[in-house]
């Protein structure tokens, strides 16, 4: 085996939400045991849809930095009505909102991580905030030699300085680092900032129902079917 990282290559900065952990179908299993009487597919597509508008709300200003955990939370309360759920109380809203720390690793995760960090650092780059990552990862198993969010740089990928700042953070150039997502606009945001990128295959991210289009694209400088997949290129 050639025990050199491919191309210079020393960091591999991970996406999570839906590259890492399947984020739909945790939230539909733990939404059907707790709220049976709820479409639980629906609950999770509409909670998610929230996302991207809520963190444009913080790089346009309106808001003030705010964690993620919190722009969940203003999500959820605002879908509640929606599904029948405006009763539930504090502590409720509270446990279903921290559903985000408890999301499932798919199946090739933890192999593909684990193989991955024998050969490199291994270390998140996700716009959720620290906490909420650290359980996820002690939970799920996920063997980070690091964990590094948007709380930390203060910004929200795809800011320059969230890609960057992982660079800066290992004291590397950017070709040093590959940004590794399930999602192309986040690896051509990477690759805009001198980033190596590796586009991972999650076909049900959106539930089975709804297939995503994994084909492939230029510009990546791997695709790869799974973490595993992505090892066994690397050589890992």
């Amino acid at each position: 085996m050639n025990d050199q990282p491919w191309h210079g290559v020393r960091v591999l900065a991970f996406d999570i939400f839906g590259t890492v952990v399947d984020w739909h179908g945790s939230i539909v299993r733990e939404v059907q045991a707790l709220y049976p009487h709820v479409d639980a597919d629906a609950f999770a597509l509409a909670w998610r849809e929230g996302y991207q508008p809520a963190m444009q709300r913080v790089r346009s200003g309106e808001l003030g930095w705010t964690r993620i955990d919190e722009l969940h939370r203003l999500i959820l309360d605002g879908l509640l009505p929606r599904f029948g759920l405006q009763h539930l109380t504090e502590p409720e809203r509270q446990h279903l909102n921290r559903v985000w720390h408890r999301l499932d690793p798919w199946p090739d995760s933890v192999e593909g991580l684990q193989r991955l960090k024998r050969r490199y650092t291994i270390t998140t780059l996700s716009n959720g905030n620290i906490g909420l990552l650290t359980n996820m990862a002690k939970r799920a198993g996920l063997p980070w030699d690091c964990i590094l969010s948007a709380e930390v740089f203060r910004a929200y990928k795809p800011d320059p300085s969230v890609y960057l700042g992982v660079a800066r953070t290992f004291d590397l150039v950017p070709g040093q680092v590959m940004m590794v997502a399930a999602h192309h606009e986040d690896l051509a945001a990477a690759r805009e900032c001198g980033l190596r990128t590796a586009y991972i295959e999650r076909p049900w991210e959106f539930g089975r129902a709804r297939p995503k289009d994994v084909s492939p694209q230029a510009g990546n400088d791997w695709h790869a079917e799974s973490l595993v997949g992505l090892a066994e290129r690397l050589g890992a």
